[in-house]
């Protein structure tokens, strides 16, 4: 077996999906975790991007269904999390508004980033290596920071927080282990980013959503494929099991062997 082979099982990623009955699957999946856990419903940070719309609306659809079936209250709190003023915004609420979701709320993280980060400056110097965070640092606490709150609020409100990753980036571990990665359910874990397109279009997902280029919006003009190197087409192809070019599969698996820690439980002995 091929390591793209090994990864592709791995990642639980199929090569063609039916839309509807990912849907489906999917809306089932995180309205038997919420009963299972005896929860009030979902939390879901709504970035603006693709990959957090995405999540909206299947949370939407499962705590609606939960209501009428139970008819118990059920809730999908959206929650806005920018960094000073964040430009786009506009489409975290733009999504929150097409899947009607009744409940938001918004945690500016910056005074308490820039608290922290302040934090590990000085204690920089009192081990005599004065310098500034640097922006990949400064972007792991902002992952983080989002992290703790909507853990406040999900612990307060009785909610499973709900994560946003997805088989395009375990590949590379382009995520904060314990960070943005630790959540307590991930509905889009083993689709591919096309796949996560396909499901935007028939959920609904503003088209204004659908055509942003990804980001981690963890510093001005900062994207993933800019930053990974790698375009989404070919790193969905190579997750569907097609040839991808042998310098495209060269960095992607480097990319994988050397981030297997953020995949892996923490080990203890």
């Amino acid at each position: 077996m091929s390591l793209q082979q090994e990864i592709i099982k791995r990642l639980g990623v199929k090569p063609v999906i039916d839309v509807e009955e990912e849907i489906r699957r999917r809306v089932d999946f995180l309205k038997e975790h919420v009963k299972a856990a005896r929860t009030t419903g979902l939390l879901i940070a709504i970035s603006g991007g693709i990959d957090s719309a995405v999540a909206t609306g299947l949370c939407k659809r499962a705590t609606d269904e939960l209501t009428q079936e139970t008819g118990q209250p059920y809730m999908t709190l959206g929650v806005f999390q920018p960094y000073g003023e964040q430009e786009d915004i506009d489409h975290s609420y733009e999504v929150a508004k097409a899947f009607g979701l009744e409940h938001t709320a918004e945690t500016n993280i910056e005074e308490a980033v820039d608290e922290m980060a302040l934090e590990v400056e000085h204690s920089f110097k009192k081990i005599g290596k004065s310098r500034h965070l640097s922006p990949q640092g400064k972007g792991n606490i902002k992952a983080r920071t989002r992290m703790v709150m909507q853990y406040a609020l999900a612990f307060e409100l009785n909610l499973l927080v709900v994560g946003t990753d997805h088989a395009s980036e375990a590949i590379t571990g382009f995520y904060t282990k314990w960070g943005d990665g630790a959540v307590d359910i991930t509905p889009l874990s083993s689709l591919n980013k096309r796949q996560v397109r396909q499901l935007a279009a028939r959920l609904g997902v503003p088209q204004s959503v659908i055509d942003k280029a990804p980001t981690a919006g963890l510093w001005e003009g900062q994207t993933d494929e800019k930053e990974l190197g790698i375009s989404y087409d070919d790193n969905s192809d190579y997750l569907e099991g097609k040839p991808v070019d042998p310098a495209v599969q060269e960095r992607l698996e480097s990319f994988y062997r050397k981030t297997e820690h953020k995949r892996s439980p923490i080990p203890g002995i």
